[in-house]
């Protein structure tokens, strides 16, 4: 019989602002380098925010093992877990809230806005959707069963409970939960539409934009016109898979770049946010069985697209 995982230990530190503390599980010493907790800290961490943090936080009792504060002179233990809450990074705040599309005892389901990241990542760490909404609602254990791009606003679905999140994410992995997007580019009525597009797409680390190469396809997208008005076209976007950048991408591909996109088809010089252009992309609806109630699900957002023109009849 395979052997079943231990539990991961519950953190003795409390949310700092709806994000978890670090826990950092003492590696093996094979060498014996490290004598003290201390040591392998100063190792690990020194060279990136200083020893003199290192210390002053074991004098605050900022690392915190399972039996309580670690001491600088703890021996080092391989398999220790200890905690501590990093620094966090100044973040302007989005200027939009949350919604919430609906909540019960397994699901939220909110709309992002524009510009807030799902969870944390890099510099957004706070000033993310599942911090706030873990602050918001009371639910600390609030976690997010996919990921929506920071600049893409719309519908993103939480998991209420830890032990649920797995089945939820193995839905969005084997592509489950049918997805539609809403995007306004320009018209151009020479574009065959609808189509369904297949590419190889390539996204580097470290490089913003993803591009298309040669080779065995690995994305699918069907583009929809759904209206026109003033030269802008309406578009529903239905992924079939999901990789980074994928709808933005095959837009541009098609001579359609989404308003307002930052990276297709040219790279906007880095900056401060420009909260009144943003990125023309919306994830509109969610729709799967649910594989822990055995429901129908179908949510909508209830955001719009700012630059879609209005009519005397809207």
């Amino acid at each position: 019989m395979p052997r079943r995982r231990s539990s991961r230990p519950v953190s003795p530190l409390p949310q700092r602002e709806g994000v978890d503390p670090v826990r950092l599980r003492l590696p093996p010493d094979p060498e014996g380098a490290w004598t003290t907790v201390r040591d392998h800290l100063v190792a690990r961490y020194g060279r990136a925010v200083g020893v003199e943090w290192v210390d002053a936080l074991l004098a605050g009792g900022g690392f915190v093992g399972e039996d309580g504060p670690v001491r600088p002179d703890d021996p080092y233990t391989e398999g220790r877990s200890v905690w501590f809450h990093r620094a966090l990074p100044a973040e302007p705040r989005v200027p939009a809230e949350v919604g919430i599309v609906h909540r019960d005892a397994h699901l939220v389901v909110a709309d992002k806005p524009h510009f807030l990241a799902t969870m944390p990542r890099g510099g957004h760490v706070a000033e993310t959707a599942q911090a706030r909404l873990r602050r918001d609602l009371g639910l600390p254990a609030l976690q997010p069963a996919h990921r929506l791009d920071r600049v893409t606003a719309g519908l993103v679905l939480f998991v209420v409970r830890p032990e649920e999140r797995g089945a939820y994410q193995t839905m969005f992995r084997d592509r489950a939960v049918r997805k539609e997007y809403e995007a306004l580019a320009v018209h151009d009525p020479s574009v065959e539409l609808p189509r369904t597009v297949r590419s190889r797409i390539v996204k580097e680390r470290g490089v913003l934009a993803a591009r298309e190469e040669p080779g065995e396809p690995n994305s699918e997208s069907r583009v929809e016109l759904v209206g026109v008005r003033d030269g802008i076209g309406r578009y529903r976007l239905l992924p079939r898979t999901g990789r980074t950048h994928q709808l933005r991408v095959h837009m541009n591909a098609l001579g359609l770049p989404i308003l307002d996109d930052p990276l297709y088809p040219v790279v906007r010089e880095a900056g401060s946010e420009d909260y009144g252009r943003p990125l023309q992309l919306l994830a509109r609806v969610l729709e799967f069985t649910d594989p822990v109630t055995g429901e129908p699900r179908r949510f909508t957002s209830r955001l719009r697209l700012a630059q879609w023109p209005r009519s005397i009849h809207s």
